[in-house]
């Protein structure tokens, strides 16, 4: 049922570096052929900074930890693959089906496979107006349980970030600014919100991961990392994308897990394409950054 590519038992076997990958992005965050391109060149950010990738998907109902290069070309090319979080997975195994793995998925495969740190682009969360419809991401979930860290550059924008962070605190979740006390907003640098605890770097972070695990005090760890300033997009125009996105999704009646892909990707129409390229930009920082925290774990 859970498949570890030989490259990737190696590299936990000799103590190097690994750093799990999402699926969800190839399948639902971009089109073919440019969603292979981003994922294939996340890997190689990874590969660059010392470390080794493990993207993680399903197939055939077999958690594959670590897809060979033609299974993320199959990936991107195949359609009607399900997006898999926790509830999912004994349902996509059961039927021998493909599925993608989103940040709660892969925080529960990259645990079973012994993979501490996690890299992606924005978490899920509390979504707006979340006293009404009750619409809150499994990720926080997760992060609360799953003893995995999350590189991400902070919930996806399109959220009610006050009431994110305010869950994660409930949960017990540490939340971390990577060289920041600002929380950072996905496509924008700083949200406004200020975190408790700031990150100065990749050894610091090692050591705080160390030490949570060595004390059995189980659960994630998020550490939120801003976007490249060259990449960040105005605060003002994105808030009246997201406003309008939403509206729509509001009218249109769309709900569930439709309300996150749709979302991305009108506000990836009203930018002009704009978020789209901040959002490959951010997660390839993501990656840089995940990688060397990586390293650095396997130095302690």
């Amino acid at each position: 049922m859970i498949f570890i590519a030989p490259h990737i038992h190696e590299a936990l076997e000799n103590k190097k570096p690994v750093v799990a990958l999402e699926s969800t992005i190839i399948s639902h965050g971009m089109p073919y052929p440019q969603n292979v391109a981003t994922a294939l060149s996340v890997e190689q950010e990874i590969i660059n900074q010392g470390a080794v990738p493990a993207t993680i998907g399903i197939i055939d109902g077999d958690a594959i930890i670590g897809m060979s290069h033609d299974q993320i070309e199959q990936f991107g090319k195949r359609q009607g693959i399900s997006k898999v979080s926790r509830r999912d997975l004994p349902h996509i195994y059961a039927t021998k089906s493909w599925g993608a793995t989103t940040v709660a998925a892969t925080m529960i495969l990259a645990k079973q496979a012994g993979i501490e740190v996690f890299v992606t682009g924005g978490i899920g969360g509390v979504h707006r107006n979340a006293e009404v419809t009750m619409d809150i991401s499994a990720d926080l979930e997760e992060l609360a349980r799953t003893d995995v860290t999350v590189i991400c550059a902070g919930a996806k924008a399109i959220l009610d970030l006050p009431k994110t962070l305010q869950y994660l605190e409930t949960k017990g979740v540490p939340v971390y600014g990577f060289q920041t006390k600002r929380l950072p907003a996905f496509y924008v640098r700083d949200s406004g919100l200020t975190l408790d605890y700031e990150i100065n770097d990749e050894a610091e972070a090692a050591r705080i991961i160390r030490t949570k695990r060595a004390n059995n005090l189980h659960g994630g760890i998020l550490i939120t990392v801003p976007i490249p300033r060259e990449f960040a997009l105005d605060k003002t125009a994105m808030d009246y994308a997201i406003k309008t996105a939403l509206d729509e999704a509001d009218k249109f009646n769309i709900k569930g897990y439709e309300v996150t892909p749709f979302l991305l990707r009108r506000v990836g129409e009203l930018t002009k394409g704009a978020s789209l390229e901040s959002n490959i930009a951010l997660i390839k920082n993501n990656a840089r950054i995940g990688a060397r925290i990586a390293k650095e774990l396997v130095l302690i």
